[in-house]
């Protein structure tokens, strides 16, 4: 019975916020048109997939998705991996990184049309943008927090080159910050899909723009709920994949 009730307790607070959202239009507390009841959501949800709306936004996404998750984590744990290999490099940086930091990626926007236009190039550019620094950071710091016997071990095996101790000492043992950074990266990369795809590019942020122009907020809802799935689903299976990697460690 102990076991059981976490999920049954779960379970009974989502009954309950599902009751409750479904209560404040209902009841006229609110106006439906600017907060739709749960129970208009399959319907709306059904509308969508057979005109072939949801599944070309769901598509487009994914593909600025996953293209911006790999060009920016990639980019950010390359370069943090590096500079954190280097006091000097660490230190050279320092100014650039402060000032570059703080800008928010939705800045980036008009910088995104200028260069790449309405195109998905420029969706792909600001979610790399938000993805970078997560990246960036985790990687640096997981590599500044290697032990430093451990690097001292491997001048005593003979791993005296830079890139020895790279593969064979710093990256596996901060692998482990690296894929929590790279988790992270995960959640902030849809968190800019919308705000990505806002301006024009065909996407889920796109279609949530149309339908919130029409007031049709139940269209909206299905979309917020859709992309939370997904990234539900991304989640559950890099969880598993990085339980695969630190295997070692079980």
């Amino acid at each position: 019975m102990t076991r059981l009730r976490a999920p049954a307790l779960a379970l009974l607070g989502l009954v309950a916020f599902l009751l409750i959202w479904e209560a404040v239009p209902s009841l006229g507390w609110v106006n439906p048109a600017f907060l739709p009841p749960p129970s208009s959501l399959p319907q709306a949800f059904l509308r969508e997939v057979s005109s072939g709306a949801w599944l070309s936004a769901i598509l487009g996404s994914l593909q600025h998705y996953v293209v911006g998750l790999f060009v920016g984590a990639g980019l950010g744990i390359a370069l943090g991996v590096l500079i954190g290999m280097s006091r000097t490099a660490e230190q050279a940086t320092a100014w650039v990184v402060r000032v570059l930091r703080p800008v928010p990626g939705l800045a980036w926007v008009p910088f995104a049309i200028i260069w790449f236009g309405v195109t998905p190039g420029a969706a792909v550019f600001i979610i790399a943008v938000g993805v970078f620094w997560i990246s960036f950071f985790a990687a640096q710091g997981a590599i500044r927090g290697v032990d430093r016997d451990l690097v001292e071990v491997a001048d005593a095996f003979g791993f005296r080159s830079p890139w020895q101790r790279l593969f064979k000492i710093l990256l596996p043992a901060a692998m482990p910050g690296i894929l929590v950074g790279f988790r992270t990266a995960l959640g902030q990369a849809w968190m800019a899909v919308v705000a990505a795809e806002i301006f024009g590019v065909a996407g889920v942020g796109q279609r949530m723009m149309q339908a919130s122009s029409l007031l049709a907020t139940d269209i909206v809802v299905v979309y917020m709920l859709t992309m939370a799935a997904l990234y539900g689903l991304l989640d559950t299976a890099f969880v598993a994949f990085q339980g695969w990697v630190l295997r070692w460690k079980a």
